[in-house]
Parts: structure tokens; sequence; C-alpha cells
């Protein structure tokens, strides 16, 4: 895009340590009676916890987000969602140890959507642990304009599993609150119910879309027995607290197939191996 041109190729170099704090935090918040030590492996997408992006009053805007600009470009549409990623795992995390994390706006695409003007921006992301590369990552950002206070969502088309659920979260409020503070998300569509409903038009507060990736992600480890050396999800539909998700698995033709599915809607599909 011409406005952006300025943005493509633009690299941001971040540094870490794996504190095994965070992650045994998670891990209690999603219900799992475990204590990581150090040099123990990270679960899958556990580094989302890590690289936080500080920024002071100042630098955070009216949604909670940092203010537009900086590294990824000053896109005006208002309402800024997680649409999917790519993941490969080349090699473990190991809790305690040093991480660095180099990433890249690769593409910015226009398009027209149901809702009007949609703005993707994809971020590759290459994270290193001590022995070298562990973590090759793409992460699709989707920009679009608000809804208009009334107007009808676009309906999804109703989604019925051809299995029993593996396994039912509650995404209440309070486990919303945790993750938001374990990965620095101050949006407020995930805690502050009243903006979330009064400003952005949503039914309630909104269930992050990487906790969703998170717990499709700990399903496909339990059902494969092993750690992941791919995965992939894309948000299809948006999904809400104080409403059961159900988390779904089938076999699929290179590994295992995943969604996550709320009141009858499929709000996110992955595939992992």
């Amino acid at each position: 895009m011409d406005d952006f041109g300025d943005w493509l190729g633009r690299i941001q170099e971040r540094g870490d340590i794996v504190d095994p704090a965070r992650s045994n935090v998670l891990r209690a918040a999603l219900g799992e009676a475990v204590e990581s030590q150090a040099r123990d492996a990270l679960p899958a997408l556990h580094h989302w916890l890590y690289f936080w992006e500080k920024r002071t009053p100042q630098e955070t805007g009216a949604d909670g987000h940092p203010k537009r600009g900086g590294f990824l470009p000053p896109i005006t549409q208002a309402r800024r969602m997680w649409a999917g990623g790519r993941l490969r795992f080349a090699a473990p995390l190991r809790l305690g140890e040093p991480v660095s994390r180099r990433s890249t706006i690769l593409r910015i695409d226009r398009k027209q959507g149901r809702s009007g003007v949609l703005i993707f921006v994809t971020v590759g992301h290459e994270i290193f642990g001590p022995d070298g590369l562990a973590i090759e990552e793409e992460q699709d950002l989707v920009y679009r304009d608000l809804d208009k206070g009334g107007a009808p969502a676009p309906a999804s088309p109703p989604y019925e599993p051809a299995t029993p659920p593996a396994e039912s979260v509650d995404p209440d409020p309070v486990l919303l609150f945790r993750y938001s503070a374990l990965t620095m998300n101050s949006h407020r569509i995930h805690y502050d119910k009243d903006y979330a409903v009064g400003e952005e038009n949503y039914p309630g507060l909104v269930v992050h879309g990487p906790l969703q990736a998170t717990l499709l992600a700990r399903l496909a480890t339990r059902e494969l027995g092993a750690p992941l050396s791919n995965f992939e999800f894309r948000g299809l539909a948006p999904a809400f607290a104080g409403r059961p998700l159900d988390l779904h698995a089938t076999s699929g033709e290179a590994g295992i197939d995943l969604s996550a599915v709320q009141a009858g809607t499929r709000t996110m599909s992955a595939s992992a191996s």
C-alpha cells in the first residue's frame, strides 16, 4: 500500500528471560496442577507471555492498545484483531534461559470485506534461544472500522462438530483478566465490559484469540502425545466471556485438526503436527 510502504521490511528486536513464573501462572489459571522448573521446556505458545510491549499512559490509546505508529503502521481503522498465524517449532525454549526476538513487517494488504475496508498486516517473528533459532512465526493482524451501533453482525453459519468436545473451558472474566495481565495486553475489550459493549459494540467481553489458540495447542499436544512441530490457526468469529468454549480435535491428513466452538459458532480453526 502506498500510504504504508515505508513500513514494509521494518525490523524490531527485543530480548527477554523465560521467567518460569509467567508460564506457571498461566498453567494455574487454566486449571493445571503443574509447577514447571528451570530448564523445563516452555509449553506451546507460552512464548506469547514474553517480550512485553511496555508503554506509558501517554503512549497508550483510548482503547488500551499502544498508540498507532512506531513499529506497526499508523492505520486509522479503529478495531484491531489478531486474525491468525502460522508457527514452526525448530527447538524448545527452556524456562530460565535468555531469549531474543527479531520481528519484521512482511506484508500490508488492503481488502474489501462485508463490513468495509480491511487492512491486513503480516508480521514475521524469529525467536532464538541460547542454541539458535527455536520458533519461526507469522502473525496476521487485521484492522477494520467499528460496527455501527445497532447494525447486525454478519451471521456465521452454524457449525456441527463430527465428534463430542475433547474439552470444555469456561472463559470467565477472571481468566480473561489474567491472560491480559500475563501478556501485557491492555486492550479494554477483554476486561472492561462497558467499553466493549458501549464503544466497540460487542455483546460482552471478548475472549483473546491467542488464548483460544493456546488452548487448542495444549489440546493438540495432549492428543498427539509429543511436542508440536507446526501449528496454524485462524480466527473465524469472536468468542465471549460467560459462555462455554468447546474444544474439538480430529485426525487430519498430516496431524490433527482442531476447532473452538461456542454456542454453535466455530470461533477458531487450527491444525497441528
